[in-house]
C-alpha cells in the first residue's frame, strides 16, 4: 500500500523527538484547516489512517500523533511524564513547531483527557473537539477491566498469534471483526522486529505509571474542563454502544453541559470506536460544518 502520509517530527519542552502522520488535503481540495488526532494509551497514528482519508478528501489537513513512548516518537527519559498534562504540553509544541493558531481535536479515550487538559490549559488552539468514547467519570469496573492486561508482559509472536491475542482482549468491543480485521489492527499495535516476530510498539512504562485512582479523584477537575470546552466550541462526544468505559449517562450529562454539543452512538461496538464507523466519520463531518 502507498503511504498516504508524510512523517512528522516536532521537539518537546523536554527534548523528545515526537512523531505524526501528516495526512495533506486532497489534491484540488481547498484547504479548511488542520485536525490533529490523539490516540488512546497504547495505540498511536495509524488508527486513524481511515479517518484521515475522510477528512482530507474535504480539504482538511490530519495531523496524527504518536504520543511519547509511542510507535515513532521517542520515549521518555523520565516515565513519570506518562501523564495528561504533559501530552497536552507536547501537543502545544507540536502547533508551535507548525505555526498553528487553532486546530480541530479528535481525541480517543487518553486522547480525550488530554483534549480536555489542553482546553483547559491553552483554550485559545482548540477551535472544536472530537471526544471519542471516554469522559469525566470512567467505572472502576471499566478501568479493573483494562488492568487485566493492560501492560502485562507480551512475548514477541508472529502476526498470527498477534491477531489472536487481539481478538482474545478485544472480542468483548469489537463483536463483529473477522481475522482480517484483527490482523489489521495487530499490524497497528505490533511493531515487527529484525527476527520477523513481532512485539508492542510502546513503552511498557506508560502503563506503569497510570494510576486509576488519579483520574478518580480528578473527576471535579475534569467535569470543569468539559463545561468549559463546550461552552466555547462545538464539541462531539462519540460513544461505543457496548462500551463501559463511557456510560451512557455519563455521555448525556457531558452533552447537556452545552447546547452546541452532540453525542452519537456508534452501534455494536465497545470502546473505542475507530472513527471510521459511517455513524462515526458522518457525524465529524458534521461538526466540521460548525467550525469557524
Amino acid at each position: 500500500m502507498t503511504q498516504s502520509y508524510d512523517d512528522l517530527y516536532w521537539n518537546s519542552d523536554d527534548g523528545l523527538r515526537l512523531h505524526a502522520r501528516d495526512h495533506a488535503p486532497a489534491v484540488g481540495q481547498t484547504p479548511r484547516g488542520t485536525v490533529v488526532c490523539i490516540p488512546g494509551l497504547t495505540r498511536n497514528a495509524a488508527d486513524f489512517d481511515a479517518l484521515a482519508q475522510t477528512l482530507t478528501d474535504v480539504g482538511w489537513r490530519v495531523i496524527a500523533v504518536d504520543l511519547r513512548g509511542r510507535a515513532g516518537s521517542e520515549r521518555a527519559h523520565d516515565p513519570s511524564s506518562y501523564n495528561a498534562r504533559t501530552y497536552a504540553d507536547d501537543m502545544v509544541a507540536l502547533l508551535r513547531s507548525q505555526n498553528i493558531a487553532r486546530a480541530v481535536f479528535v481525541g480517543t479515550s487518553l486522547g480525550v483527557l488530554v483534549t480536555i487538559t489542553l482546553a483547559a490549559r491553552a483554550p485559545g488552539l482548540v477551535a472544536a473537539a472530537v471526544l471519542n468514547d471516554a469522559g469525566p467519570k470512567v467505572p472502576r469496573e471499566a478501568l479493573a477491566r483494562i488492568g487485566q492486561y493492560a501492560g502485562k508482559p507480551v512475548p514477541p509472536m508472529d502476526l498470527e498469534a498477534a491477531a489472536a491475542y487481539m481478538g482474545t482482549i478485544g472480542k468483548a468491543a469489537f463483536p463483529r471483526y473477522t481475522l482480517d480485521d484483527w490482523r489489521a489492527m495487530a499490524q497497528r499495535t505490533f511493531r515487527q522486529r529484525s527476527d520477523g516476530l513481532m512485539e508492542l510498539d510502546y513503552d511498557p512504562a506508560v502503563i506503569r505509571t497510570t494510576r486509576p485512582w488519579v483520574l478518580w479523584l480528578l473527576r471535579p477537575v475534569l467535569w470543569r474542563a468539559v463545561r468549559g470546552l463546550t461552552a466555547r466550541v462545538p464539541v462531539l462526544v462519540v460513544r461505543g454502544a457496548l462500551s463501559d468505559i463511557l456510560p451512557a449517562d455519563v455521555a448525556r450529562q457531558m452533552v447537556a453541559t452545552a447546547d452546541s454539543a452532540r453525542l452519537v452512538e456508534v452501534p455494536d461496538v465497545g470502546h473505542a470506536p475507530m472513527l471510521s464507523e459511517p455513524e462515526a466519520r458522518d457525524a465529524i463531518l458534521g461538526l466540521l460544518e460548525r467550525v469557524h
